[in-house]
């Protein structure tokens, strides 16, 4: 027995979700990817068990100026749940007509007090931990706005339990928050103490979802399909040219939101692709329960999320010794999606590319990811 996570029960577990799984567009009965996708996404909308309904929020602007070469929108917007919505739309000062869109997808990193401002700049003052964030995993790059700059409209928000979205230590009971409470809340002391609260409520956030009839996947994948919606409404994006990408809990947003919505032309997952298996036997101390849907990997492998996009064009990004996954599981999904994508048809438009380092999304990352966006988005 190969040690894992679970020990004598793992090849067990390991072995209960058929390869490939049932709606595994891998499976011979499927043969016309139009009609498998439209079978598999439903399944997979069916599985996320979000809150239901939904209409293009209604944005409240806030403030719009220049900055560094881009125009720069801060708007709010009010969802059926929870508090005020705060989102960022940037791009190239002084553009015209409709311009392609992106969903900028900010990442976890264990930092549930910070959402939008990872992986932005809009000021020359930035909070010295969003400084130390940039430099760590983007190179010291605010990618969203390199990514307007080169002729996008992105739209970058929080999303649920970040940011202007998180659970505010005063609405929870004293000893869930062990009696924590907010005096000085932009001070990096009191946001180490309040992420420290985020990862230990972590867990009753999911079993409370649960008992609501939801999942997590299911209320951020609402959370930015409705970003989405607003996006494809604006006038000065076309509404046939979407995108979104994100590293980390952006990428596992990014496979998410791909799957679930079909307006996403084009998807960039960075530092967030391998399979369910790896999650079972190997990784999943190391990652949130934001990542799991019950039942779905009996019918869909996690690279397969992705490929609902399939024909429409993915690129996944990974890093050989990110310590988040396994590299033969990392190099098991690329085959998968390498297959799925033979078989639409439509082999060149999925790639996948392994840099070496740990667990990032850095210049040179970002370089083929802009160039991807570039390739499908703007011809």
């Amino acid at each position: 027995m190969t040690p894992n996570m679970i020990g004598a029960y793992g090849e067990w577990a390991a072995h209960l979700a058929p390869d490939p799984p049932r709606l595994s567009f891998r499976q011979p009965m499927y043969q016309n990817v139009d009609a498998w996708r439209a079978v598999a996404r439903a399944r997979f909308r069916e599985l996320l068990l979000g809150p239901g309904g939904g209409a293009t929020p209604v944005p409240s602007l806030q403030h719009h100026w220049e900055f560094d070469g881009l125009s720069i929108e801060h708007l709010t917007w009010q969802l059926p749940y929870g508090p005020p919505t705060e989102a960022l739309v940037l791009k190239p000062a002084g553009a015209t007509g409709k311009l392609p869109g992106v969903v900028g997808l900010h990442d976890h990193g264990g930092n549930k007090y910070f959402g939008l401002r990872k992986i932005t700049r809009i000021s020359k003052d930035m909070h010295p931990l969003m400084v130390q964030h940039q430099e760590h995993y983007y190179g010291g790059a605010a990618w969203a706005n390199e990514l307007a700059r080169r002729g996008y409209v992105v739209l970058v928000h929080d999303t649920f339990t970040f940011g202007s979205r998180r659970v505010r230590l005063a609405d929870v009971p004293a000893i869930i928050r062990d009696n924590l409470v907010e005096t000085d809340p932009e001070s990096a002391q009191e946001i180490e103490r309040y992420n420290h609260f985020a990862a230990n409520h972590e867990h009753i956030m999911a079993k409370s979802l649960f008992c609501a009839g939801m999942t997590w996947p299911g209320v951020f994948v609402y959370d930015d399909r409705r970003a989405l919606d607003y996006l494809a409404s604006r006038p000065d994006v076309d509404p046939t040219r979407l995108g979104c990408g994100g590293l980390s809990g952006g990428g596992l947003r990014t496979v998410m939101l791909t799957g679930a919505d079909e307006r996403i032309r084009c998807a960039c997952c960075v530092g967030m692709m391998t399979t369910w298996r790896d999650y079972l036997l190997n990784k999943c101390y190391t990652h949130t329960w934001m990542c799991y849907v019950p039942g779905l990997p009996r019918d869909l492998d996690y690279p397969e999320v992705l490929g609902l996009a399939a024909p429409n064009p993915v690129l996944a990004l990974s890093n050989r010794q990110d310590q988040l996954f396994t590299m033969p599981e990392m190099e098991r999904a690329d085959r998968i999606l390498t297959q799925v994508y033979k078989k639409a048809g439509a082999p060149e438009r999925y790639r996948t590319s392994f840099y070496d380092g740990p667990h990032k999304f850095d210049r040179e990352m970002q370089k083929e990811a802009f160039a991807w966006f570039d390739r499908w988005l703007k011809s």
